[in-house]
């Protein structure tokens, strides 16, 4: 197997990782970094055929095992049994990634009540099913690490008006959770990633023209990568990260920053926007 570019090898040796949404973009690089780190990686998505194909994918790909687990976060009773068969085949839950999540472009105007409930369901509520799932089989009464991740929620984000509410809660609630179970020892943040080459973006192909042009409008005149966001959660999840709770963690390029009225010129080429491919997704 090989190691991290960036930690040490069996920094994260011993724990147990959960993270929803393991299947594809962020959630993939998430469960890579951290089994090359040492923990014991389970991935969870309500898309049966995701999980399974990466799980046997990364798991040959790096030579160890990866437990997939059919999860939809909307339904509490789901989160409840998965946090349950976490604990009941590794004996603890360490870390907890909320990655899952979905949403779609639309103007505020034209999002229905059902679409508005379904993303505010998924991201929020989900969210908050999976935590509490995991605080309740285990961190509540032994400790650990929950990382959400979010995306960009402090200024204006068009045509995301549905998504950017229920990240923002997540944002609040991840820091109200912090105070109240720092006692016992459970440590929450946010990680925001802003425009990231992920897979994901194939799910909007008449977006990613829009999409690309975005580079433009980042200071550092590229898109981030899935696994810049890995390393941000291994980060928490180690050692380096014991003192940090309650936060959100900006991994943007500097968008959030930028405001139009200082023109940063654009490159001679700005590079292409290139989505990662896993070997058993050809």
């Amino acid at each position: 197997m090989g190691g991290s570019s960036i930690f040490r090898d069996g920094l994260l040796d011993g724990q147990v990782a959960l993270i929803t949404g393991g299947g594809t973009g962020i959630g993939l690089a998430c469960a890579r970094e951290l089994a090359r780190l040492g923990a014991r990686v389970v991935i969870a998505s309500r898309k049966q055929d995701h999980v399974e194909r990466t799980a046997k994918g990364l798991g040959e790909q790096l030579g160890v095992e990866i437990v997939p687990l059919v999860c939809d976060i909307r339904d509490r009773e789901a989160t409840e049994r998965t946090a349950k068969a976490v604990v009941e085949r590794f004996g603890r839950i360490d870390l907890l990634v909320n990655n899952g999540g979905g949403q779609f472009f639309s103007p505020a105007d034209m999002i229905t009540p059902k679409g508005w409930d379904a993303v505010v369901a998924t991201n929020l509520t989900g969210t908050w099913n999976m935590t509490r799932a995991a605080a309740d089989a285990w961190m509540l009464g032994n400790g650990g690490c929950v990382v959400n991740i979010t995306m960009l929620t402090k200024r204006t984000f068009p045509g995301m008006a549905h998504s950017v509410a229920a990240r923002a809660g997540v944002e609040a609630m991840t820091r109200t959770l912090a105070v109240e179970w720092a006692s016992r020892g459970v440590r929450l943040n946010c990680v925001a990633p802003g425009i990231i080459a992920s897979s994901g973006l194939e799910r909007y192909p008449a977006g990613l023209d829009f999409i690309g042009r975005m580079t433009s409008l980042i200071p550092m005149k590229r898109m981030g990568t899935t696994e810049e966001i890995a390393w941000w959660v291994a980060f928490l999840a180690s050692p380096a990260g014991a003192y940090a709770t309650g936060q959100v963690l900006t991994v943007d390029g500097g968008k959030e920053l930028w405001g139009d009225w200082w023109e940063i010129p654009d490159p001679a080429d700005l590079p292409p926007v290139v989505l990662p491919k896993e070997p058993w997704d050809e």
